[in-house]
């Protein structure tokens, strides 16, 4: 019998890749692929296994150190609770376990994800590189949608610009460049960066 399941858009794109030709359970996913430490990123979707090259690289890291001192400094003055980590298998859906590069978790999703549940974050950043193929990250945007996220942050590495998702269904898109500003709002109102602050290069010693 042929499966009635249809694959991903990103099935047919170079360098984002699907590993099966039919559907596998969560649960051998899991055993497979959820433990391999090595340079790609490995997504369940309706059954099937999308392995992608990790997207930020080595010399990226700045802007993940340029947004985590920023949440840092609002934590220490008690402006804003919770944690910004990066790179979790989170559930957006029962058929989609996807890995976001950078997400927001309030501290009761913190404590609901601890217990074995599956919160779904309301603020996400996906940091997008050369390596990134457009039906991959449009596919990872529906999945988001679908879930009720209410803030995206497009960060284009190479491109020193932002495009930030809000609105109903993520529909409301604005390009951010030079000293406009990003924000989180509603999920976050304090946390909001310009785009020359996410691109500060460190002062070289």
């Amino acid at each position: 019998m042929v499966s009635t399941v249809q694959e991903p858009a990103v099935a047919y794109q170079k360098k984002v890749k699907i590993a099966n030709r039919k559907p596998l359970s969560y649960a051998r996913f899991q055993k497979q692929y959820l433990n391999r430490d090595d340079r790609f990123k490995y997504e369940w979707v309706k059954g099937f296994v999308i392995i992608s090259p990790h997207t930020m690289e080595k010399y990226q890291f700045f802007i993940m150190r340029n947004l985590r001192n920023c949440f840092s400094q609002l934590i220490k003055t008690n402006q804003v609770t919770g944690y910004l980590e990066s790179e979790f298998n989170l559930f957006f859906g029962v058929d989609a376990n996807r890995k976001p590069d950078i997400f927001y978790f309030t501290e009761e999703q913190a404590d609901a994800a601890s217990l074995g549940e599956n919160p779904i974050p309301e603020f996400i950043i996906e940091v997008i590189s050369t390596t990134d193929q457009l039906n991959y990250m449009v596919d990872k945007m529906n999945d988001y949608r679908a879930a009720g996220v209410k803030v995206v942050w497009h960060i284009f590495a190479l491109k020193n610009e932002v495009h930030v998702y809000t609105g109903t269904s993520l529909t409301s898109m604005t390009v951010c460049k030079g000293e406009a500003v990003c924000s989180a709002a509603p999920v976050l109102p304090i946390f909001n960066l310009s785009v020359s602050d996410i691109f500060k290069l460190p002062i070289q010693r």
